[in-house]
């Protein structure tokens, strides 16, 4: 799968955008476990344009982190321009890599993004969205692409039809995420609109499917049954970025990988953890990672004193040797996943 010139291979798998969550340390992470691509947190693009020191941080990337995709968000056009106009040059504004890939968010279903028109509050106005879409695929050298959902609710589910337009302003590929905005994330995706845009003979850039890849057995699926080029994974790999391996072996050799043992699980805690310290410090890199330490052990009989004592302690060693005790206590067990149905 192409997007630009970036060769993803065949079958790509894809770490999802996700806010508070995929943080630089967490997106090494799911790169060291397989993800062919990763993509920040959203930016706001009043933020970028206002100079925030936020927003203009979570453009800072890395070489190990590449190819990656900054996402940027907002609903004035103008805005929108000078935002993907600064993740363009964000190695020279935010330093590091910079990006890759500009990615417009057309998908966050929140009320504070949506409720004012960003995100997939754009779903009611398709034609500015189409505006945006063009007015910053012009404004920018690097491959732009989109990430939305099916439509607004249930009675405006345009997808097919905005695919198409989409694809007209010229950018590289597109991500759908098989739920409305006013599903947010209940139910189950709908995969079958998006695999209707995949049919569709006049598409020809690359689709990407997200919603419920919750095991490998689900992205093989997805990737046989609707035809896309390639699949992203979410809330799935909370507390599982190994999830990205394991999708990518079966989807090789038609095998499960066996589960995590707890040592392996400790050991890659550890890592990130160390990660989180190095690149946001105290306190703020322990705060950070309290949402991914209370998934790495879920699973675990009687965990429930160790996971609160994980995610209420600020202090760095305590935290160390908490996760030393798990492994004193619980080694040499394995958390069976349930049909390798990775958490969410």
């Amino acid at each position: 799968m192409l997007i630009g010139s970036i060769d993803l291979g065949d079958k790509p798998v894809l770490l999802a955008p996700m806010e508070d969550v995929t943080d630089a340390s967490f997106r090494i992470i799911c790169k060291e476990y397989g993800a062919d691509m990763v993509y920040t947190e959203f930016v706001p693009s009043d933020g970028l344009i206002r100079d925030a020191d936020k927003a203009i941080a979570k453009m800072k990337t890395s070489e190990s982190e590449a190819p990656i995709g900054i996402q940027i968000y907002g609903h004035i056009p103008s805005s929108m321009v000078d935002a993907a106009k600064m993740a363009d040059n964000a190695a020279q504004i935010a330093g590091g890599h910079g990006c890759d890939v500009i990615d417009i968010n057309f998908g966050c279903p929140v009320s504070k993004i949506a409720g004012r028109g960003a995100g997939s509050g754009m779903m009611r106005e398709p034609d500015k969205m189409v505006a945006i879409t063009k007015a910053v695929v012009e404004a920018v050298g690097k491959p732009v692409t989109v990430k939305t959902r099916l439509g607004w609710d249930e009675g405006s589910k345009i997808i097919v039809e905005l695919a198409e337009r989409l694809q007209d302003c010229g950018i590289s590929a597109l991500t759908i995420h098989g739920r409305t905005r006013s599903q947010m994330y209940r139910g189950e995706a709908d995969w079958t609109l998006i695999g209707k845009v995949k049919e569709n003979p006049r598409m020809h850039i690359p689709i990407i499917g997200n919603g419920d890849i919750t095991t490998p057995q689900r992205a093989a699926e997805c990737f046989d049954r609707y035809g896309v080029d390639g699949v992203m994974i979410g809330r799935a790999s909370f507390g599982h970025p190994w999830i990205f391996r394991d999708v990518k072996h079966y989807l090789r050799t038609g095998e499960l990988l066996p589960p995590m043992s707890v040592e392996e699980r400790v050991a890659l805690a550890k890592r990130h953890y160390a990660l989180s310290l190095e690149m946001k410090g105290s306190p703020r890199g322990v705060y950070e990672m309290r949402r991914h330490l209370s998934c790495y052990f879920k699973g675990l009989p009687d965990f429930k004193e160790t996971r609160i004592k994980l995610v209420t302690s600020m202090d760095p060693q305590e935290i160390y040797d908490l996760l030393d005790s798990i492994t004193e206590r619980w080694g040499g067990e394995s958390i069976e996943e349930n049909n390798n149905v990775y958490g969410v």
